[in-house]
């Protein structure tokens, strides 16, 4: 049996220690995110709201729960509240970016239903600059909508709303994508990501897990 040797990679929140992620000899990831802490509420540790006046509804939204000793994030009727994550992490080093997620309850007409943002640089006021990744009710997979001033660049990576109770794994390119969109190099050091999921959408969140590629 192989043994692997592993890396500690300390990741900032805020400049403070948050978490540690796992750097894997043979598969060269880094662990962002695999919902395995949590407060008394059950709300994921280390993660903050956009909106500071809406924090209970958020806590009351977003549970780490776990199913078959594997830990995920439950989203329910969360609307527009975005949850993000300071982590500091090299897009250029580790730029694919996997997650699972799992549609429970869904409308037609909700647009999107949920998404993953990957955040890798700030503009000059020091505001993320991000490609938001979307499961859409009614776009087709691959659909790129260009962003304006107050608004990211959405590319759709999952579609429709029949497949509820399955989990889906996403894999993209986050490092690739944000030079095609936004026309530049990101930072050395990504600033975050965030989730996003719609009023009325029931949907789970699996780890999240940036790589070399390789």
């Amino acid at each position: 049996m192989m043994i692997l040797r592993y890396l500690t990679v300390v990741l900032v929140v805020c400049g403070s220690v948050v978490m540690q992620g796992a750097v894997t000899a043979q598969s060269q990831s880094l662990v962002l995110e695999d919902f395995q802490t949590k407060d008394a509420e059950g709300f994921p540790l280390n993660w903050e709201h956009e909106n500071q006046r809406s924090q209970s509804k958020g806590r009351d939204a977003y549970k780490v729960q776990t199913e078959a000793g594997v830990s995920f994030l439950a989203v329910k009727d969360a609307g527009q509240r975005i949850k993000k994550k300071k982590i500091d992490w090299d897009p250029k080093a580790f730029p694919v970016l996997t997650w699972r997620w799992r549609l429970q309850k869904a409308t037609t007409d909700t647009e999107p239903i949920a998404a993953m943002y990957a955040s890798l640089d700030t503009d000059l006021m020091f505001i993320p600059v991000f490609t938001k990744y979307v499961w859409s009710a009614t776009k087709p997979d691959g659909t790129l909508t260009e962003g304006g001033i107050f608004s990211g660049s959405e590319i759709v990576v999952q579609s429709g709303t029949k497949a509820v109770g399955e989990w889906f794994e996403e894999r993209v390119n986050v490092y690739e994508d944000f030079k095609r969109i936004h026309k530049h190099e990101p930072a050395a050091k990504a600033w975050g990501i965030s989730i996003i999921a719609a009023s009325g959408v029931e949907i789970d969140f699996g780890s999240i897990v940036a790589s070399a590629g390789h």
